[in-house]
């Protein structure tokens, strides 16, 4: 069989499917409650954060009690977030190596941008520009937790020298900022890409929407769906 006539039948497949209301899970209860957690965490940070970082922003430390509490609470939320995305890349790592189909994507991002789909390869779970975001994600969050540690003047500050503090300081308001822009990337991308807020809200993609935007894993699902 060819791999249009394949592609045929999947998509009689589907619409078969879509109209009996049938839809493919993307995110299970886990991991949506896991992707929240963080999602909320970083929002608390990064408020808090902004708070402790410009005297113009300080008036945002009034959503946490004061500037007392917020610079105390700042580092606490900090774990939080940081247990929880690691617990998410971990789930998520090997939706998210980079091969050569991804590289090609990469070399077609205008199509993407243009919403021109169909001249960009297929592709899996995930996107090339999905998986960028994921590890400029995981490198932020490492080196945040890290300067974050080496600055939290209450345990570990004490243990290395002003000059370091110091520049731990100025890292981790680096990676902060490069943190704070990626999520917003992420978000916008999640908005524009109708279904995708959908899918870790309620878990579920449609049949269509996984077609258009993932063909390589809605092939992978709905061959071992046919298998079981």
């Amino acid at each position: 069989m060819s791999t249009r006539e394949s592609d045929a039948i999947l998509v009689a497949n589907a619409d078969t499917r879509k109209a009996q209301h049938e839809e493919i899970l993307r995110y299970p209860t886990g991991t949506r409650i896991n992707h929240w957690i963080t999602a909320i965490s970083f929002v608390l940070l990064a408020l808090s954060g902004l708070a402790m970082f410009d005297p113009l922003l300080f008036w945002l430390s009034n959503l946490f009690g004061g500037g007392a509490v917020t610079r105390a609470v700042h580092p606490w939320i900090g774990l939080v977030m940081a247990v929880s995305f690691f617990l998410l890349a971990i789930r998520q790592w090997h939706h998210n190596l980079i091969d050569a189909r991804d590289r090609e994507w990469l070399r077609h991002a205008r199509d993407v941008i243009g919403n021109h789909e169909e001249n960009v390869p297929e592709v899996g779970r995930y996107n090339a520009g999905q998986k960028v975001v994921f590890f400029l994600m995981l490198a932020c969050v490492t080196l945040l937790l890290l300067s974050g540690l080496a600055i939290w003047r209450a345990y570990f500050a004490a243990y290395f020298p002003i000059e370091f503090t110091r520049l731990a300081s100025l890292l981790h308001a680096f990676f902060a900022f490069v943190l704070i822009c990626t999520v917003v990337i992420h978000v916008y991308a999640a908005i524009w890409v109708k279904g995708s807020i959908r899918a870790m809200t309620r878990g579920t993609v449609s049949y269509g929407w996984a077609w258009k935007h993932h063909r390589a894993w809605f092939r992978e699902v709905t061959r071992d769906a046919r298998r079981r």
